[in-house]
């Protein structure tokens, strides 16, 4: 089964054949969890680095939010039995599309935020595609664990 997800939304799946996507990803970041032994995948699409400056949407959509939605997104895949040692990170995302001056760098910040958040948590990305002036459409698949990343001129594996 498919899970489309979208700003602000978390999934989690260990079910085979699954796979969660997410589409247009232009300063919002993607963060995809992969258990390699128990084959669990999950994702979130974060637009913001901090809660702070919106708490009625963190209440409401935590998912939205940098320091919200990944300790969600851990606990969710914390659930269905992941092991810290088997398991790897990706983001994506965090470009500069409609700031192309770098005024608001809320890619940049969202990127930083989410390394920030893992490493506090004793965890690191393994693998990015994150900058630059590009949207992306990012899946992850339960069986396998690939991550496939899509624009409107290419298609590419993280």
């Amino acid at each position: 089964m498919r899970y489309d997800i979208g700003i602000g939304h978390i999934k989690a799946t260990s079910k085979p054949g699954d796979e969660i996507k997410t589409y247009a990803l232009g300063s919002c970041i993607a963060v995809m969890l992969y258990d390699k032994k128990a084959k669990i995948a999950g994702m979130i699409h974060i637009a913001l680095p901090d809660s702070a400056v919106n708490s009625e949407k963190a209440q409401s959509l935590p998912g939205y939010f940098v320091n919200t939605g990944l300790p969600l997104l851990l606990t969710e895949f914390k659930k269905l039995g992941r092991n810290r040692k088997t398991t790897v990170i990706k983001i994506a995302g965090g470009s500069s599309i409609m700031d192309e001056n770098k005024t608001f760098d809320i890619g940049k910040r969202n990127a930083i935020a989410v390394k920030r958040f893992l490493w506090k948590q004793g965890l690191g990305v393994m693998k990015e595609d994150i900058g630059g002036n590009i949207s992306r459409t990012v899946s992850i698949n339960t069986d396998t664990g690939r991550v496939l990343l899509s624009n409107a001129k290419n298609k590419w594996e993280l």
